[in-house]
């Protein structure tokens, strides 16, 4: 097959979305696919066409940004020049271009797929709610022009106001939901035989290495009495790093010696200024707290095995999952996550770790003091992890979809 993954980001830019497709487009081009990813040139140094790993890449130049989203005045030209040439249309959201991808690909006379990785809801800036607004009403066009619609969980499909107006498919590929929990509040009404197919995300991570996480230990000046508290995600307003930071207070009264692990980017990250406006609490709290930027994935996997706990504190629909926590989960590390639909997912599946109060540091820091207490009890074998999580099955049943809605 000849698949066409549409998204705005790809590498080297680092987010869960990107990380995502990645996966997807290098295991299916190893599967002998032909894959191209169309995206922008959000920098200049970026090449406009190369091949990575596989995976022809296709950037267009970009004429501005405002905040994440970007303006490509070659989108048009570019994309139906791509979708043309491919059997499949892979569009990745939110964007601000699914409707015209969506309307482009129904023109070409293919089934446009969609994958909603999460809503979009802007920092509490002035243009915030237009931009989510705009973007919501974009993306629902897309939805309405949109063959089938791939989500997480069915837990965050019956919950976001985008997914749970198209309604959950009824098909034999594999579940990724809530079913072992039935703690997890469900609508009193949905809407099944709809277009919304659930399928888990692709997660994959080396195993870690004593070398790695000698290496890592170093680099953090750890001593091996700090307990380790571990949080992987790009530093944005969403994320809820700042409640983690003001969780600190909290866990010191229960364990004296703790040092912050932060992975993932924190200085100009695009669309983002939290960085410079918590910068009063980051020296507040500099001696418990360490920055060590964006990781290779191996050094992801030696991250995830120094940390005694990860957090994932997000605030709102923004995350939907938090792949991190399964790749701890795969580490040996319990997670503590915050009870957003989907993101509690994988902790109810697997029991490894608690579900905190959604953007409340004290919560947070007492989800954090149970799982340190008691830490063995939440740790599960690793092949336990990938029975659930195997990449292979995700890729082939995207593979399926794919052969199925192929022009």
């Amino acid at each position: 097959m000849k698949i066409l993954f549409i998204l705005t980001y790809y590498r080297p830019h680092v987010s869960g979305l990107t990380i995502y497709v990645e996966r997807l487009a290098r295991e299916l081009a190893q599967r002998g696919h032909q894959v191209t990813v169309l995206t922008s040139q959000y920098t200049a140094s970026l090449l406009q066409e190369e091949r990575l790993d596989g995976v022809r890449v296709v950037r267009m130049p970009v004429a501005f940004r405002f905040n994440k989203g970007v303006l490509m005045p070659g989108f048009i030209p570019t994309a139906w020049r791509e979708v043309r040439s491919h059997d499949v249309v892979s569009i990745h959201l939110p964007q601000v271009e699914a409707a015209l991808a969506t309307l482009l690909a129904r023109l070409a006379g293919r089934k446009p797929i969609l994958t909603y990785h999460c809503d979009l809801q802007m920092p509490p800036v002035w243009y915030g709610r237009i931009i989510d607004k705009l973007t919501f009403w974009d993306n629902l066009i897309a939805g309405k022009l949109a063959d089938t619609i791939v989500a997480y969980t069915e837990d965050f499909a019956r919950h976001s106001p985008f997914l749970s107006r198209f309604g959950i498919a009824e098909c034999g590929m594999r579940i990724g939901d809530d079913a072992r929990d039935a703690t997890i509040p469900k609508p009193k009404s949905e809407i099944r035989n709809g277009k919304v197919r659930v399928i888990l995300p692709p997660v994959i991570i080396p195993d870690p290495t004593p070398e790695g996480v000698a290496a890592l230990k170093a680099r953090a000046e750890l001593n091996g009495k700090q307990r380790v508290i571990g949080f992987a995600a790009r530093f944005a307003y969403e994320k809820g790093a700042g409640y983690l930071i003001n969780a600190i207070p909290y866990i010191l009264d229960a364990f004296p010696e703790v040092r912050v692990l932060f992975a993932g980017p924190y200085k100009d990250v695009i669309g983002e200024t939290i960085w410079d406006e918590m910068q009063p609490l980051v020296k507040q709290y500099e001696p418990y707290l360490t920055f060590l930027g964006t990781l290779n994935p191996a050094q992801m996997a030696d991250f995830f095995r120094v940390c005694d706990v990860v957090t994932v504190a997000s605030i709102n629909n923004t995350e939907s999952f938090g792949l991190v926590q399964v790749e701890a989960f795969m580490c040996g590390t319990p997670v503590v996550a915050t009870d957003l639909p989907g993101v509690r997912v994988p902790v109810t599946m697997t029991g490894m770790g608690e579900i905190v109060p959604i953007a409340d540091a004290a919560g947070l820091a007492a989800g954090v003091i149970k799982v340190l207490k008691a830490r063995e009890t939440y740790v599960k074998p690793r092949s336990e992890i990938m029975r659930t999580f195997e990449l292979q099955r995700t890729v082939d049943e995207y593979e399926a979809l794919f052969q199925e809605k192929r022009a």
